[in-house]
């Protein structure tokens, strides 16, 4: 399966078989948080057959059920953390659905338990991300429109409007898609670049929901086409 396969077929799941992952799904998804660990200067931790977690009246409430296999979402308290972890634990959940897995991201409806994960000087936990094998694949859910989230018009270019698909198609809390891309045309032979800003929402997370949009767009518009304006 494809990146952009799987971005179509990925839906929020949080009812789970009793099913134990894989050695070999294990095995592919511990070499990528090694991985992103060290690109993003996080601590993603995979977590293993632990039913605690998800059973606090907030995850009944959220209607999730066994979930017993998780990745811990941390990293140290910085002020682009957020975003990091929306972007790394992305990469995580897509390439889980590659792997036949199913995952919802999560950000109050869990229970830190101890001695589960490790944490260093000056780290925290910013989400969970439980994954396993659905009883179902999900379901989608109604998004904007191209233009509520874009300055897309007749004159953008097509990788434009395929990031921006992609980008709506992306999980974010409440599915509230409090994101903006804005395309800034090429001059002088550079490449054409792309802004990338959040809205202001009363949920939050919208800079964790910034960074999973963003690598979303990357993968719809193909990142040899443009630059992220910074």
């Amino acid at each position: 399966m494809t990146l952009e396969k799987a971005i179509r077929m990925r839906h929020s799941v949080r009812a789970y078989t009793n099913k134990p992952i894989s050695e070999d799904a294990v095995k592919v998804l511990n070499e990528k948080i090694d991985a992103v660990n060290k690109e993003g200067d996080l601590h993603l931790q995979l977590i293993l057959n632990e039913p605690k977690a998800f059973q606090n009246w907030l995850a009944k409430y959220g209607k999730f059920s066994d979930v017993t296999n998780y990745i811990v979402m941390a990293g140290k308290k910085a002020d682009d953390l957020d975003e990091r972890i929306g972007y790394y634990g992305e990469q995580l959940v897509l390439l889980a659905q590659t792997l036949g897995l199913n995952t919802c991201w999560v950000g109050l409806s869990y229970s830190k338990i101890p001695g589960t994960y490790t944490l260093e000087e000056g780290e925290t936990i910013k989400a969970y991300i439980a994954i396993g094998y659905g009883v179902t694949q999900g379901t989608s859910h109604k998004i904007k429109t191209i233009e509520q989230v874009s300055n897309a018009d007749e004159h953008t270019p097509d990788w434009f409007i395929s990031g921006v698909e992609a980008a709506l198609l992306a999980p974010t809390a409440v599915n509230q898609q409090k994101f903006f891309f804005e395309y800034i045309p090429a001059k002088d032979g550079n490449l054409a670049s792309v802004i990338a800003k959040r809205k202001f929402s009363i949920v939050g997370y919208t800079q964790m929901d910034l960074g999973i949009a963003k690598y979303h767009f990357e993968i719809g518009a193909e990142t040899e086409n443009f630059k992220w304006f910074l």
